[in-house]
């Protein structure tokens, strides 16, 4: 199932989620221009495990420094498919949850979904020595903070049925809530090969869920007249 678009307009134009697009496209551009020297950035800006672990051991949990690849990775991409299809879902669900929020909440909500994603997929995995990249934790968070916030909104979604692609609107907690079994179910799987490449799933789950929950958190509460 590919998401087109919903059926909520947001209120204000969505300048936090439109910033957060352009920066992952021009990390992206930046991936596509090293060439040969591609493996040198990923070793840079992506968060590695094993590689994180060791720096624990040298430096202990203070040193800030070794942090930073828990955010640089939220902007790499492993190719335009993984990044097309970010940012697809951070177009379609992240200006709601943006206007629902504000722009300088929404923007440290999105960086704690992706601290959150990655915190899960390194708890699971934290000798694992597979670079971990993508935008994929955060907006997962987006995800579930729109699945808290707008469960009833309509998402015109393009479902193939049998050799035909058909365009249909599926309410946003039936597409979401399927899209965070499929996590749950994937990883579950993949536990079984945890030193192979692939997607991040608990990333996923990790990153939902925190969304999910930091939604009840930051949103604005209405006030009684």
């Amino acid at each position: 199932m590919i998401p087109i678009r919903d059926t909520i307009r947001a209120r204000r134009w969505p300048v936090v989620n439109y910033a957060l697009i352009a920066l992952c496209a021009w990390a992206f551009w930046r991936e596509l221009a090293a060439g040969s020297d591609i493996d040198v950035l990923i070793e840079g800006h992506a968060l590695t495990p094993a590689t994180f672990m060791k720096s624990v051991a040298r430096h202990g949990w203070l040193e800030l420094a070794q942090w930073k690849p828990f955010v640089s990775s939220m902007f790499l991409h492993a190719g335009f498919a993984h990044f097309a299809g970010n940012m697809l879902f951070l177009w379609i669900f992240g200006d709601n949850v943006e206007d629902t929020l504000g722009a300088f909440r929404y923007l440290c909500f999105y960086f704690l979904c992706g601290l959150g994603a990655a915190l899960t997929q390194f708890a699971i995995q934290p000798h694992s020595t597979v670079p971990m990249l993508g935008a994929s934790g955060a907006i997962a968070g987006v995800l579930g903070a729109y699945a808290v916030l707008f469960p009833g909104a309509r998402v015109v979604t393009l479902v193939p049925i049998v050799f035909f692609l058909q365009i249909i609107e599926i309410p946003a907690i039936v597409i979401l809530g399927y899209w965070f079994v499929l996590q749950i179910l994937s990883g579950s799987l993949t536990a079984l090969t945890p030193t192979q490449g692939g997607t991040a799933f608990w990333a996923h789950v990790g990153g939902f869920a925190a969304g999910a929950f930091l939604i009840l958190l930051m949103r604005p509460r209405k006030v009684a007249v």
